[in-house]
């Protein structure tokens, strides 16, 4: 007896049926690709898609360091240039004899040092009365919340929407003529130092960052014993070294590159600051020797902002997260 084996039909192979758009968004969740991005991950699978990717982002990258480091090196190269070489036009970018002996020039007849010895008088008291003053304030608003704290805060922001040309009359007349007082503060420091104590940008800076202090270290510290004062000396302060160095920074450059406050309270030559200074000597002075002026004034500021520049970021935003 003999059996026969039916064959079997073969399966038709039937397509995959399309993957919803929910489907694909866990997929890609699964993936790592939890936003959109103007650059699909899909796209920087390809060659074509991470070299447009690449050179878009360099071409962004340097456009955008020229812009800023461009005038930088016009300046540092202009010094460097003779009168008539500057003169010229079109203008070489390159000096065709570097010529160093421009900066000795510079500093001895535009008298430099006394005007960075000032410079840097001004902008040490004024980092000393801003530390004082905007930390107490700070710690104050944020700790021992006084009575219409919100209110004295919103205040002091509000002065950062007032233009600086509009209160220059208002803070020069009280600098001629201290109410209660009657003291003149022209030609004298106290015309640099007490209005840049006053800054409420500082002040909302330090607050933020002490609010992200623990409530309880302070309570910790209160029934050991120690007062308000001590509490900020000795725990307040150490722990907020990262905005007390942003403080710093900021208060220094701010008084350095200051000119149109310095110029109305310091009117004599020998107490005049740097910028104010270079200013008033400038029509006497070759360009390239004025240039290289500029060029040792701006050294100061541009040595703090590379030593101190993970500082800065650092202290930005340190306080802006919890947890």
């Amino acid at each position: 007896m003999t059996t026969t084996v039916q064959p079997t039909p073969l399966l038709e192979a039937t397509p995959p049926e399309p993957a919803s758009r929910s489907t694909r968004k866990k997929r890609y969740k699964g993936r790592g690709y939890e936003s959109r991005s103007l650059v699909s991950p899909l796209s920087l699978r390809s060659w074509h898609g991470r070299l447009t990717y690449w050179a878009v982002l360099v071409v962004v990258v340097i456009g955008f360091t020229l812009a800023f480091v461009f005038p930088l090196y016009w300046m540092v190269t202009g010094a460097l240039k003779s009168p008539d070489e500057l003169a010229q036009i079109p203008p070489s970018f390159f000096p065709k004899d570097y010529d160093f002996g421009v900066y000795e020039e510079a500093w001895d007849q535009l008298q430099l040092g006394v005007f960075l010895r000032n410079t840097a008088l001004y902008a040490g008291g004024a980092w000393l009365f801003t530390l004082a003053v905007d930390v107490t304030a700070a710690y104050a608003l944020s700790k021992l919340r006084p009575f219409f704290g919100k209110v004295i805060l919103g205040l002091m922001l509000a002065t950062l929407m007032i233009p600086p040309m509009v209160l220059l009359l208002p803070t020069y007349l009280v600098a001629k003529d201290v109410p209660l007082f009657h003291w003149n503060l022209l030609n004298t420091p106290w015309a640099i130092w007490l209005p840049a104590a006053a800054n409420g940008f500082f002040i909302f800076l330090l607050k933020r960052f002490f609010d992200s202090i623990p409530r309880e270290l302070l309570e910790a510290a209160e029934i050991d014993g120690a007062s308000p004062l001590r509490i900020l000396w000795s725990i307040v302060l150490p722990v907020s070294r990262p905005i007390l160095g942003v403080v710093s920074i900021l208060s220094v450059v701010t008084v350095w590159k200051d000119f149109v406050w310095p110029l109305l309270v310091l009117p004599e030559t020998d107490k005049m600051s740097i910028s104010v200074g270079i200013a008033s000597l400038s029509a006497q002075m070759p360009q390239n020797v004025l240039i290289a002026a500029l060029v040792i004034a701006s050294l100061p500021t541009i040595l703090v902002f590379f030593v101190f520049q993970r500082s800065i970021m650092a202290g930005l935003t340190a306080g802006s997260l919890k947890g």
